[in-house]
């Protein structure tokens, strides 16, 4: 046998064997993902159409179950959201929509690092727009109109919990596509003042009805304040000080916040509380566990939220009047969005 054809045949075997290993990893993996699928007690879920527009009333939200379907976004009826879901085949860390628009923040998995960006959808889970993001997402928002978008991201550090991060809030007018890649751009007035600091960071925006209020995060000397903000001044107040992640009420009186509560762990350190604008009065509600997320209005009584879960996360419920108890409401499941 000549020294060309050993070559040949050291060759064709590295490939076949190449093959063999392929075949045998995509096997198992569909078959780990059928058998995620049909866990006893997980969702079923199945490929379909996913709209943002009103059809009687659904919730739309990241699935988080494993299986063919893992990060995409799903639908379900608001009436039963732990039942069947419809997979679009949109995959996204973190979401929101409102009036037939929505915000999808994602991964792009690259050779050395991933980098993401938010992408803006019509009512068809069509890309409108896309921005790139500095960072890990973390929050996101869109007002009830649809005209803005916001969203969050870690540029340094990973946790809410900590002190050592950094973050950038950035809003986009989806109409004309103009983009303020972080509120750090707007005038901050505190205690009636403007201020001016290297530490000022911004996180949880949440817009009112009327295309122009917005109230977020500030954080600055070791301390979270609520702040309201305004689009066409550029300008953002403070209100109150230990508000986290606030989530404006749909008849705009009240914020549903994340507080941080003393004697609580340094990791899990958030009770969520309901904030009437009008008198400043705190409730806590009935969740007695630690809450790292912005809240969802499910409607004017009841918040949704997620916690930790066997799949990653979990959704709950509460009255938010602080009376009842929490129930969970959908496994394997994270970042709803409500259409109606």
């Amino acid at each position: 046998m000549t020294l060309r054809t050993r070559i040949l045949v050291l060759v064709s075997a590295l490939v076949a064997l190449a093959g063999v290993a392929t075949a045998s990893v995509l096997h198992a993996s569909a078959r780990a993902d059928r058998r995620n699928q049909a866990r006893p007690g997980g969702p079923r879920i199945t490929a379909g159409t996913v709209a943002l527009t009103g059809d009687g009333g659904r919730m739309v939200f990241r699935n988080m179950a494993w299986g063919p379907h893992r990060d995409e976004l799903v639908t379900v009826p608001a009436s039963d959201p732990s039942g069947p879901r419809t997979a679009s085949g949109v995959k996204c860390l973190r979401f929101y929509a409102a009036s037939g628009t929505g915000v999808c923040l994602q991964a792009v998995h690259g050779p050395v690092q991933d980098t993401y960006r938010a992408v803006v959808l019509d009512a068809r889970l069509k890309e409108r727009a896309r921005y790139d993001v500095p960072g890990i997402p973390s929050r996101a928002r869109v007002s009830p109109s649809g005209r803005y978008a916001s969203w969050t991201a870690f540029v340094g550090g990973d946790s809410y919990a900590g002190t050592n991060f950094s973050t950038r809030a950035a809003v986009v007018d989806t109409r004309t596509g103009k983009l303020t890649p972080s509120l750090e751009a707007y005038r901050v007035v505190k205690d009636g003042r403007n201020y001016h600091a290297a530490d000022v960071n911004f996180w949880g925006v949440t817009f009112a009805a009327d295309d122009r209020t917005f109230y977020a995060t500030l954080a600055t000397g070791g301390k979270t304040y609520l702040v309201r903000g305004d689009l066409r001044t550029r300008t953002v107040t403070t209100l109150r000080t230990n508000v986290e992640c606030p989530s404006l009420s749909p008849d705009g009186t009240r914020v549903a916040f994340k507080k941080r509560v003393e004697g609580l762990p340094k990791d899990a350190p958030w009770h969520l509380y309901v904030l009437d604008l009008r008198t400043m009065r705190e409730t806590p509600l009935a969740e007695p566990r630690s809450v790292d997320d912005q809240a969802v209005w499910r409607d004017d009584h009841t918040l949704v939220y997620a916690l930790p879960g066997d799949y990653g996360a979990d959704l709950y419920a509460v009255p938010s009047d602080g009376t009842g108890a929490p129930r969970r409401i959908s496994t394997a499941a994270v970042s709803p969005a409500y259409i109606d």
